[in-house]
């Protein structure tokens, strides 16, 4: 018995190990098998008839390119030095300006607007005032005067022309012709000639129906005081005047007393609302029918007040 049971064993070991060898192998056999009857590409039939004739074209006889190779230097520029940008970035906050609401304009496109003259800043209008103001005549004799047509112009000092630039002595100095809606309590009433004025710090105002007019001073006027800043300007060896803001002042037992001003008298700065008038080959600044004249005096400029005379036509024919 025992030698039987040697001899069964070695069978089943036999038969195990052909199982397994050929449940491996049956699926690299079947794919094999599958590959080995695929079509290839070129064996695949054609599924679209193709009616084209065969190309009866030459070949191209055109020989092959001869170009030569490109003979350009290679590039001698040095290197840049060059450093590259550092710039730090901005630390400007975004703008939050929301968009410009501009209509839209029904200009064209290559509109241009008029060439216009241009007024230089807080320009104003030449003042023409209400009441006339003179010039009284000069302490000596003129020397000959300027002539234009029928007019003469009678001065002391040479004509030196510079431009006319405006003085401001201050924002308690308004311009002539400027109005205001109220006065301050400072304010003085002052008649003269049945009109009724108010004088404030220098300035003369004249009632209107909506406020105030800033005024020259009315000739005739008397004021206790005067502005600390009023000049003191020589007429002869007895009279000094007080200029201020274009008005004149003598100095009377009353106080300061408005003068008309006198032709040669010097003045450093004029004030706003002056016109300059081209009369021949002069230019004049205008106040109303005061004409002052560009001179230079000790290398400074200045304005001398001068005396406008119309002479009868009958010279003119002489």
């Amino acid at each position: 018995m025992i030698t039987k049971r040697n001899s069964i064993f070695p069978n089943w070991a036999i038969i195990t190990m052909l199982v397994l060898m050929i449940g491996l192998g049956l699926p690299d056999l079947a794919e094999a098998q599958r590959m080995r009857h695929r079509p290839t590409p070129s064996q695949r039939p054609s599924t679209r008839p193709s009616n084209r004739p065969p190309s009866n074209r030459p070949p191209s006889s055109r020989p092959p390119s001869q170009r030569p190779p490109s003979q350009r230097p290679p590039s001698s520029r040095p290197p840049s030095s060059r450093p590259p940008s550092h710039r730090p970035p901005s630390s400007r906050p975004p703008s939050q300006r929301p968009p410009p609401s501009r209509p839209p304009s029904n200009r064209p496109p290559n509109y241009r607007p008029p060439n216009r003259p241009s007024r230089p800043p807080a320009y104003r209008p030449p003042y023409r005032p209400s009441r006339p103001i003179w010039v009284r005549p000069g302490y000596r004799p003129y020397p000959p005067p300027y002539r234009y047509g029928r007019w003469r112009f009678y001065g002391y000092y040479p004509y030196y022309y510079h431009p006319y630039r405006p003085y401001y002595w201050g924002v308690y100095r308004p311009a002539w012709g400027f109005f205001v809606g109220a006065l301050t309590a400072t304010a003085i009433i002052v008649t003269i000639e049945n009109q009724k004025y108010h004088y404030d710090q220098g300035v003369f105002y004249e009632p209107t129906d909506d406020g105030y007019e800033v005024v020259p001073a009315p000739v005739g006027a008397t004021v206790e005081e005067i502005p600390e800043e009023a000049q003191q300007v020589v007429i002869n060896e007895t009279n000094n005047y007080y200029y201020f803001g274009g008005d004149y002042f003598e100095k009377t037992d009353e106080g300061y007393t408005v003068v008309p001003p006198v032709a040669g008298t010097i003045v450093e700065h004029l004030p706003e609302g002056g016109e300059e008038v081209r009369v021949g080959k002069q230019t004049y600044v205008r106040f109303g029918e005061i004409y002052y004249q560009p001179v230079q005096v000790d290398g400074e400029d200045m304005y001398e007040v001068v005396e406008v005379k119309e002479e009868p036509e009958e010279e003119d024919n002489k």
